[in-house]
């Protein structure tokens, strides 16, 4: 049997990093883990190929070569999924998909052969059977939840690690959280599971044996789901193989807000060396936060828990939404002056959308509010429903809040406040790869010389050289950050999107 893997394309996004993947000549942020995943189940006798499109294109030769093309998406690689299936079918090969997009909306793909609803581990065994028996289904899906202790280490061996610039790997599955916009209780249920310490241990000395050193992210929706088996368990032994590894990786990860109230625990992250991690912060409005069940961020000093976690080393990222029903009109000027006084660099500040089987998206349904399906980019200026706030007045303040926290005169404040204050912990010198270097030269060029920013990217340059050396490349990253998060925002059609909602 051949079987030709495909991660379709994702558009240029706020999170796709694409024009600043630009500057270290990388194509993608990061390999398609779920593929990976997916490929180490398959027998091992079949051949196996995979195809990136962020990396490479898809070709016809690709497809013909195949017995079936396996698919695995999430919501905003639609249409590039619509693409893919459409050439199969005019090829005459059959399409098997899977992943987070095929779960939730599979009634909107009838074109494909065979869907794999749900975790793979427990659906594509009976497919793989049914496949040998020669009688499959269309539909296979479960109602429970898969024992991720028996997940196998990913196939590395189908991608080339030089066109990334982080690996990534999954610990658990799973929030205990209820948040009203989320999807993730939906996919991967409130208990949260997860791997054995050696099975991580395990994942990572295959990266290490691949030769891989630098950033590997933890994909993990809530990294901390487990507090007690994380600090007991996984990281003490994390922090061993690492100090007998000489620290080859960097780790970031996504956890909740309430990390900030366990020392022990970040401590524990810093040593084990993490050094970045996302936090969805939302709102400083605490009557949204209500409405949207996000209990484990009320009644706090945000911004406190911000800074606590950056006296550990680690660099926090927030996720921001507006348009809740309960955003006042003063909601956008609160959150640029807790954006700036926070010193969150990369703020990602998005419209509130529904997804499908969230609690919100049923809320909204009955309400008669739903109007279309959500794109997946909740930075595009899209809203899949009607919003309480009148539509243009939040808009209106939503593309003000987007321009002034990623103007440059921002922007670069907020990078300057953040670094002030900032202790990162000493890295070795093989991070320091030459693709970094050329970023260096080429931040000169397209930010420092003819970008509109350049006043702002030498002030930073300058002042970090000479007050703050040791965080000079941060000082430069920020920038080609800033750099790609600008160029996002510009390339968005204002007009064509408020003409859609209309």
């Amino acid at each position: 049997m051949k079987v030709l893997l495909v991660y379709p394309e994702c558009p240029t996004t706020f999170w796709s990093f694409k024009y600043a993947l630009d500057f270290i000549s990388k194509k993608a942020s990061f390999p398609p883990l779920g593929l990976l995943t997916v490929a180490a189940m398959l027998p091992k006798h079949w051949e196996l190929k995979l195809v990136d499109m962020n990396v490479r294109h898809l070709r016809d030769e690709d497809i013909k070569w195949a017995d079936y093309v396996f698919i695995s998406a999430m919501l905003v690689q639609r249409k590039s999924v619509k693409s893919v299936v459409q050439r199969c079918k005019g090829l005459g090969v059959k399409t098997v998909a899977g992943g987070p997009l095929f779960t939730t909306d599979y009634e909107n793909f009838p074109e494909i052969d065979h869907l794999i609803l749900n975790e793979a581990e427990l659906t594509l065994p009976q497919f793989l059977e049914d496949i040998s028996k020669g009688k499959c289904k269309r539909i296979y899906t479960s109602d429970q939840w898969a024992d991720i202790r028996k997940t196998p280490v990913p196939l590395w061996r189908l991608i080339d690690m030089k066109d990334y610039p982080s690996m990534n790997i999954q610990y658990s599955r799973g929030c205990p959280y209820n948040c009203e916009f989320c999807d993730i209780i939906t996919l991967y249920g409130r208990q949260p599971r997860t791997k054995d310490k050696e099975q991580i241990i395990k994942e990572l000395e295959v990266l290490y044996n691949h030769g891989w050193r630098g950033q590997i992210f933890f994909v993990d929706d809530n990294f901390i789901g487990n507090k007690r088996k994380l600090k007991q368990e996984l990281l003490p032994y994390l922090i061993e193989w690492m100090e007998s590894k000489n620290y080859p990786f960097i780790f970031s990860t996504e956890a909740s807000v309430d990390l900030s109230d366990d020392d022990h625990l970040l401590s524990l992250m810093r040593k084990a060396g993490f050094s970045t991690v996302f936090m969805g912060i939302e709102t400083p409005n605490e009557e949204s936060l209500d409405e949207c069940s996000k209990v484990q961020n009320k009644n706090r000093d945000l911004i406190k828990c911000i800074e606590k976690i950056r006296k550990y080393g680690m660099h926090v990222q927030g996720g921001f939404i507006v348009g809740f029903d309960n955003d006042p009109v003063t909601i956008f000027e609160r959150l640029i002056n807790f954006i700036q006084e926070s010193g969150i660099v990369v703020a990602m500040v998005g419209l509130l959308n529904a997804p499908r089987g969230t609690r919100l998206y049923h809320r909204l349904a009955k309400e008669g509010r739903l109007l279309k399906d959500m794109t997946g980019d909740n930075t595009d200026f899209t809203m899949n429903f009607i919003p309480k706030m009148e539509y243009g007045e939040l808009m209106k303040g939503y593309k003000r809040l987007i321009n002034t926290i990623y103007s440059p005169e921002k922007y670069y404040e907020r990078v300057i406040r953040f670094l002030k204050d900032y202790t990162p912990r000493k890295f070795k010198s093989y991070h320091l790869k030459f693709n970094y270097l050329m970023a260096f030269f080429k931040s000169i060029i397209y930010i420092g010389t003819i970008g509109r920013e350049r006043i702002y990217y030498w002030k930073l340059f300058f002042w970090s050289l000479f007050k703050r050396p040791r965080v000079l490349p941060f000082a430069i990253m920020f920038s080609i950050y800033g750099f790609h998060f600008r160029k996002v925002f510009k390339n968005y059609s204002w007009n064509r999107h408020e003409l859609e909602y209309r």
